[in-house]
């Protein structure tokens, strides 16, 4: 289900997206019109719904459809006015760039992100990574929800996604994770999880790449950048690129066995230093795991 629905908490009028993007609302005195809910695929329209089409491909068939189903409106590509007829609901035509549909996803939804600490793990094996990280958090006293193709979860309860994710899913799994009471999420940056320009908008604090993604600094930063622009998220501002280092790595080795792999545990003890956990909390929370394994 790619929609944003049940947790879109800002009145959204057409009037006020024609305004803020540059939009053609036709017909112009539907500016009123307020919408409920953003769908990209006509399965989850349902009245209310704002019809945003995947990939821009439309026809008058699907916009046909979205009207029966109770669409309250459209958002079309310029493209697409030769090919859409006489309409039965509203439609919004312009261009929309992948970073202003992530900024309207995220307005709609309340900008969950920038209430929760979102850890990024980058790369093409980092799924394990990430359940070994959300575990840590949860020892640490954090609430934690889990974005990735392995298994997505707001606290306990596994969400029922399709993969991969769109911006319309990663925007309300947030916003469910938010609601359940999350403090933290930790996301599977990857292609079998995210679809390209999926994490438009979404607020990161703490990023890092997998231990498979190059080994010399020059090389983890070209990757970086690399799957930045894939996936469209920003590393500027607050968020912080999280490494091991020659504390994590003490820290980790003290509380695994002189035989075991500490990389993936030192990591995330470096992802935590970051988000600016104490030390003294690390080294608990590496005593209590320790114990219960």
């Amino acid at each position: 289900m790619s929609a944003l629905s049940e947790s879109i908490s800002r009145r959204l009028t057409l009037g006020q997206l024609k305004g803020r993007y540059g939009l053609t609302l036709v017909p112009d005195f539907a500016e009123p019109v307020t919408v409920t809910s953003l769908v990209d695929d006509l399965p989850s329209v349902r009245p209310g719904s704002l019809y945003v089409p995947a990939d821009h491909q439309v026809d008058q068939g699907m916009i046909e459809e979205a009207e029966s189903r109770g669409a309250y409106a459209a958002l079309l590509p310029t493209s697409a006015r030769q090919e859409v007829g006489r309409a039965r609901i509203p439609l919004l035509f312009g261009t929309m760039h992948a970073w202003q549909m992530g900024q309207l996803l995220a307005n709609a939804a309340g900008d969950p992100s920038g209430a929760l600490a979102v850890f990024a793990l980058v790369g093409s094996q980092v799924q394990d990574q990430v359940d070994l990280l959300a575990d840590f958090l949860h020892v640490l006293g954090n609430p934690v929800g889990i974005l990735s193709a392995k298994g997505s979860y707001s606290l306990d309860r596994r969400l029922d996604l399709e993969y991969p994710l769109s911006m319309f899913d990663v925007q309300r799994s947030l916003s469910i994770a938010l609601e359940d009471g999350a403090a933290a999420v930790v996301i599977s940056v990857e292609e079998q999880t995210l679809a390209r320009d999926a994490l438009q908008a979404v607020d990161l604090d703490v990023v890092a790449l997998g231990a498979q993604e190059g080994s010399t600094r020059d090389m983890r930063h070209v990757r970086l950048i690399s799957k930045a622009r894939r996936y469209g998220f920003n590393l500027g501002g607050h968020t912080i690129v999280a490494r091991r280092n020659e504390e994590s790595d003490g820290l980790a080795r003290q509380s695994l066995p002189a035989d075991a792999e500490s990389d993936d545990l030192s990591l995330c003890i470096a992802m935590t230093m970051a988000a600016g956990v104490k030390r003294n909390n690390i080294r608990s929370a590496l005593r209590v795991s320790r114990e219960m394994s």
